[in-house]
């Protein structure tokens, strides 16, 4: 059973909803300790053996952060786009117990400070699909449009997640080699890449509520001619037929 351009579009837009939440949680987890925000974050390791450190400490896209007891973020001043670069001023400002990985390299700083922008530009994106999302329920063109908008938002959402995964799990094997224990935040990677999957979908049911209506169009128009044509052309030889009939013979008398 095929679906219709009105229920490919709804699709289209429950997808973008949901991949927009998500994106939105992990984008502001760490910026505030209130639930679920204190909840989220991309790496966790024990850095109480590192001098100025929290015992245990967690990076999201705002700071670095210690845990309390009950195991949520506790937060300081929040600042855009917080790299993940231990032995930094604006991290732990010392090289000591920091893993080796770690000195001397500006690849997790790089890394992990280009994740902020792309995460913004893809977003921006989803949120603009969303709107036109709305036309793709009875438009084409509105389905071409949001389809195009929620692939440059996957796109970009892909490159951030990539990004995140790489530079994190480095960070996390990093500190591991160095004998002190780490995890992932697996809120912050089940979000990312959940969203990049309800993009992804977002984008495949709008591009085919294009062309749906499409392909309707030709078809019914195509059904509708040559049925015009058979008919017309049975009517047009069984009309000549039977004039050809009716006619008078003619008697040449001469």
């Amino acid at each position: 059973m095929g679906f219709s351009r009105a229920t490919l579009g709804f699709l289209g837009l429950f997808f973008m909803a949901s991949s927009i939440l998500l994106i939105f949680l992990t984008l502001l987890g760490g910026a505030r300790n209130s639930n679920p925000l204190n909840q989220i974050y991309f790496l966790q390791a024990d850095t109480s053996n590192i001098p100025g450190a929290p015992t245990t400490s967690r990076w999201t896209f705002w700071n670095v952060c210690s845990v309390t007891d009950n195991g949520r973020n506790d937060c300081g001043s929040s600042h855009p786009d917080f790299p993940f670069d231990p032995p930094r001023a604006d991290n732990f400002n010392t090289t000591t117990n920091v893993p080796q990985q770690f000195i001397g390299t500006k690849h997790y700083y790089l890394t992990s400070r280009f994740m902020f922008p792309f995460i913004i530009i893809g977003l921006f994106f989803a949120v603009v699909s969303l709107f036109t999302g709305l036309l793709a329920m009875c438009t084409r063109i509105g389905s071409y449009i949001s389809g195009f908008l929620a692939w440059l938002a996957l796109t970009f959402q892909v490159i951030t997640t990539c990004l995140m995964t790489a530079v994190f799990v480095q960070g996390r094997h990093a500190f591991s080699s160095n004998g002190q224990t780490s995890k992932l935040g697996v809120k912050a990677f089940a979000f990312m890449w959940t969203a990049s999957a309800c993009l992804f979908i977002s984008c495949l049911c709008y591009c085919l509520g294009g062309a749906v209506g499409r392909k309707d169009g030709s078809g019914y128009s195509g059904r509708k001619e040559r049925r015009r044509g058979f008919f017309s052309s049975n009517r047009s030889n069984s009309v000549h037929s039977e004039k050809r009939e009716d006619a008078p013979a003619t008697t040449n008398y001469a």
